[in-house]
């Protein structure tokens, strides 16, 4: 209950820093400021730690007196060997006077200077290929921060005094990375169809992990892949469910710089240490994952972009990912692209699951192909119908595919969760009943009735391979049987009382009297007419 409090205290903090850029640009923009200064506050905080730690083997009371400590020890003539053991073990340096700490009390006094900001930024990106251009988003110069360099600049102060109240030194990893978890997730529920590249919703990210993971729970050492990563969530759900979570590996591609450099904030903040993060910036049905490293995986989880436009060049058909379908993924539509990638990537006793439009299901031609490729080799596991409106970019309804390397067996799995969810004002939710129901579904793995149909290859095979759930489980409610002689003994005593009322209505209407002429025609018109 305390961390919860604390990640609350936390979460109001930094969103009350939102409010300050909230009227100056909108959310898509100003996420990277208040994301990545909060970020900075927190590779500084973590160092100003680090150094009182190696000083004293103990926690300091506060930043000051961290600062006051580093500062004196930087005179030492031991000073060389102190930051080469900071450098080694933080993978940074921060001179003092690039400290938030410092920053902040300089915000206070009114002698901010941002050139002292980017200096900082500059020095971090710097320092280690793991924080190379992770800043490149944050222009502390930018008209949008205000109009002159005095405004400009008070807004970053400003930014840097509120964020300043975050307590990190009192905050483990699981608080600050729920925090910022939820930042994320306020900022996609600001920018709507935009947030589709950087965010899946909590509700599905937990579904995709809960089934990628099962059976591996106790694996030291486990392997994620997200192919298309966005701001990480996927990859990091897996340190929710795992036992050894310290061990996990995380393996992320990302298109877009700018939320590549979010999954990369997110991974420290969450605690991950940088020898288990290997991510890149990268296309990745272009530019697959470098051969030079480990590529294939204990977990897949993926939410690419639906439908997404790729080269589907000639040349993908000797690519090792598709060349077994004979067929490449249409042009104007990726999807299949995308799965064969994950699968191709998954270790042989691995589990991949993947969301995806439901057309993936039935769609003919080479999607058709390939489909049916994948059934006859078993690799489709279980297939998941998911309410609409659960995306921040999509209204359409989505599935989840799950998918396995090498298994006895061609039967699958369908279940339609279409039903499960509340309803909200812009997007619906799946609650953790909601949740809970899919993923029992899917471990017993059995029919049952209206809601999933363990379908054997031969009735799929009956079906020419299409996939649609609704062809395995009906879910159809059988409409109550109506009495006609009920039916018609109520529509009699409506109309008896239509006529007694209408009737009633006459009389009075007779009763009326008036001096203009006029009136008393109208009066009788109407009298005429209801009497017929």
């Amino acid at each position: 209950m305390a961390d919860l409090e604390n990640s609350k205290d936390l979460i109001s903090v930094l969103w009350s820093g939102a409010d300050i850029l909230r009227s100056k640009m909108d959310a898509n923009e100003y996420k990277d400021y208040l994301l990545g200064i909060v970020f900075y506050k927190y590779l500084s905080d973590s160092f100003l730690i680090k150094v009182y730690d190696l000083l004293y083997d103990a926690k300091p009371e506060n930043l000051r007196v961290a600062l006051a400590a580093y500062k004196e020890a930087l005179e030492d003539e031991s000073a060389e060997e102190l930051k080469e053991q900071l450098n080694s073990e933080c993978h940074y340096v921060i001179e003092p006077e690039l400290t938030y700490t410092n920053f902040a009390e300089a915000a206070r006094n009114n002698s901010f200077n941002r050139e002292q900001l980017q200096k900082a930024f500059n020095n971090i990106e710097q320092s280690d290929p793991l924080f190379v251009d992770l800043f490149t988003d944050i222009d502390l110069y930018s008209n949008r921060l205000g109009t002159g360099d005095q405004k400009q600049s008070d807004t970053v102060s400003n930014l840097i005094k509120e964020i300043d109240k975050a307590d990190l030194l009192n905050s483990d990893a699981d608080v600050l990375g729920n925090a910022y978890e939820y930042l994320i997730g306020q900022f996609a529920s600001e920018t709507g169809k935009k947030a589709g590249e950087f965010y899946t919703p909590q509700a599905v990210s937990k579904i995709l992990t809960r089934i990628a993971i099962a059976g591996q729970e106790d694996k030291r050492g486990l392997s994620v892949y997200d192919p298309c990563m966005g701001s990480g969530s996927l990859l990091l759900n897996a340190k929710k469910y795992s036992k050894q979570p310290e061990y996990i590996r995380y393996y992320g591609q990302e298109l877009m710089n700018s939320t590549y450099n979010l999954a990369r904030m997110n991974m420290f903040l969450h605690g991950i240490a940088a020898e288990n993060q290997n991510l890149r910036n990268g296309d990745t049905l272009d530019s697959d994952w470098p051969t030079g490293e480990e590529t294939d995986f204990n977990m897949v989880l993926m939410n690419p972009p639906y439908s997404a436009n790729w080269s589907a060049a000639a040349g993908f058909l000797q690519d090792e990912r598709f060349s077994d379908y004979g067929v490449l993924a249409p042009k104007s539509k990726a999807d299949y692209a995308f799965l064969l990638h994950g699968l191709y990537h998954l270790k042989s006793n691995g589990t991949m699951a993947i969301v995806l439009p439901h057309g993936v299901l039935f769609r003919g031609a080479a999607e058709g192909k390939i489909r049916e490729k994948l059934i006859r080799s078993g690799n489709i596991y279980a297939v998941i119908g998911l309410p609409a409106n659960l995306f921040y970019n999509t209204s359409i309804p989505t599935c989840i595919v799950v998918l396995k390397k090498h298994r006895d067996g061609r039967d699958v799995l369908f279940i339609d969760a279409s039903q499960k969810f509340d309803k909200g004002k812009k997007q619906n939710t799946m609650t953790d009943e909601h949740i809970d129901a899919v993923i029992n579904l899917y471990n017993n793995r059995q029919t049952v009735d209206k809601e999933s149909r363990l379908a054997s290859f031969e009735d799929i095979e009956k079906n020419d391979f299409n996939l649609n759930i609704p062809r395995y489980v009906d879910n159809f409610e059988k409409e109550e049987e109506i009495d006609l002689n009920e039916l018609l003994a109520d529509m009699k005593k409506t109309d008896d009382e239509i006529a007694k009322a209408q009737g009633e209505f006459v009389s009075l209407l007779k009763d009326l009297t008036s001096s203009d002429e006029g009136i008393m025609a109208s009066i009788n018109d109407i009298i005429k007419m209801m009497e017929g």
